[in-house]
């Protein structure tokens, strides 16, 4: 199949939650038959509720810097499929997504015909299978692993990681999760593997005791950042932090992260963490690497900066605890300054909680709805909606919101896009189509709040 080929056969599958199957046997016969390629180099492998993601790329970022060519496989996309597959900071291109999904693709059917899978596997399986292949291919020396969601079972957590990291516990995806943080934790230490170290960056009473159960039935050494690491001088530079930090006998000054946010301290120093451990298990890891690597990190999506007058602000704020963190950091930084919110959400998620922590920013509030069958539409998130905004505008195409945002701001007001990353997706790619229609010097690029 060429590139084109491979993404009517994802869209044909359907979204990333049709199909999903609560058991590993699909991945793991996959993987054998297209020859193990997933065992060929060493992992590590992160699970959460939130920061996942952003701890995923700064490691691959720290793994870079010194000197290891790292892979990275994240979820999920904003515009295209191939930003889920990196090696060495760069995308997998066209050709070799369409190489190693046609592997795949030619694997699956021959296991289908011997009747060694019951059904098609899902739309993540294919991808994660997909990017195991591509990194043998690469003979890359390291690939880190964002867990899609929970941890237990998975597609990603069919390796032996030489460290696994469980950023926070909260309430998200309680359908397949289960309802409680304590239930949720258990998913999410399914990652920890027998005398493997773990980092957990859990600060929930009941979570963390889950996680600490979990390593004392295996034998897993356990590193738990909210007692562990002494974090100290820490300064807000327009909304980027810079902090001190010692940890594991390691002492760190004016560490400076590139993504914005206070939460990414924390999510730095998970990172920090993971990096030390494998400098401790034989791998060149430097300090000023470490340093260097948080610094040069990227992860778009998430507090990113999308145009700067009026100031444009794209974050993912799915749930409570993500909607919490953007809440804060736009009373932090845009204090007097005239807000408006452009939210959309799927249908399964907390929008009565949320709303009560976003909706207030906002002197408008723009409803919307991302591009999937299973978003929420804009009448039924105002049902929905605990706290109800003085002025809503209900606009279901995400770019026509924008635009009426952008008309009704001035340049010194701060426009939120926030709620689904499939509606800063739709977000991305609308200005990503209306760039190609103007001139190249058009302003929308990410910048540096």
């Amino acid at each position: 199949m060429n590139y084109d080929e491979c993404l009517r056969y994802l869209a044909d599958l359907g979204h990333e939650l049709r199909g999903v199957k609560f058991d590993l046997v699909a991945i793991q016969r996959m993987l054998a038959e297209l020859g193990q390629p997933h065992l060929r180099y060493p992992t590590a492998i992160v699970a959460g509720t939130n920061g996942k993601g952003s701890t995923c790329a700064m490691l691959a970022s720290i793994l870079h810097c010194a000197g290891i060519r790292a892979g990275l496989y994240t979820s999920p996309h904003l515009v295209r499929v191939n930003e889920r597959i990196q090696v060495g900071r760069r995308e997998i291109a066209d050709e070799a997504f369409a190489d190693s999904l046609t592997d795949v693709v030619k694997a699956v059917e021959q296991l289908l015909r011997q009747k060694a899978l019951p059904q098609r596997p899902s739309f993540f399986e294919f991808l994660t299978a997909t990017a195991f292949l591509h990194f043998a291919r690469e003979q890359v020396d390291f690939a880190v692993l964002e867990v899609g969601m929970g941890g237990r079972l998975d597609a990603t957590n069919v390796t032996e990681p030489r460290v696994a990291v469980i950023t926070n516990v909260e309430l998200d995806h309680q359908e397949f999760l289960g309802k409680t943080r304590a239930a949720i934790a258990w998913e999410k230490a399914g990652i920890i593997k027998p005398h493997r170290p773990v980092i957990s960056g859990s600060d929930n009473l009941e979570a963390a005791e889950v996680i600490r159960r979990k390593c004392r039935e295996v034998g897993a050494e356990l590193l738990e950042l909210p007692r562990a690491a002494e974090i100290s001088n820490v300064r807000n530079r327009e909304g980027y932090f810079t902090f001190d930090l010692a940890l594991s006998g390691s002492h760190f000054r004016e560490l400076a992260p590139s993504l914005a946010g206070r939460f990414q301290i924390q999510n730095a120093t998970a990172a920090v963490a993971a990096a030390l451990s494998l400098r401790q298990q034989g791998f060149t890891i430097s300090i000023e690497a470490i340093d260097e690597g948080l610094h040069e990190a990227k992860w778009p999506g998430r507090l990113e900066v999308a145009q700067e007058r009026p100031r444009i602000i794209l974050d993912g704020a799915h749930n409570p605890a993500a909607a919490e963190a953007l809440a804060t950091f736009t009373r932090e930084q845009f204090q007097g300054r005239q807000v408006r919110l452009i939210y959309a959400s799927m249908k399964d998620k907390a929008i009565e909680e949320i709303s009560e922590l976003l909706f207030p920013l906002a002197s408008e509030v723009y409803l919307t709805q991302a591009p999937l069958a299973r978003a929420a539409q804009p009448e039924e998130i105002l049902q929905r909606a605990r706290y109800r905004p003085d002025r809503v505008v209900i606009e279901p195409v995400p770019g026509q919101a924008l635009e009426a945002a952008i008309q009704a701001s001035a340049e010194e007001d701060v426009i939120l896009v926030a709620g689904s990353l499939f509606l800063v997706g739709a977000i991305e790619r609308y200005q990503q189509e209306k760039e190609a229609a103007l001139e190249p010097s058009s302003s929308w690029s990410a910048m540096r709040l």
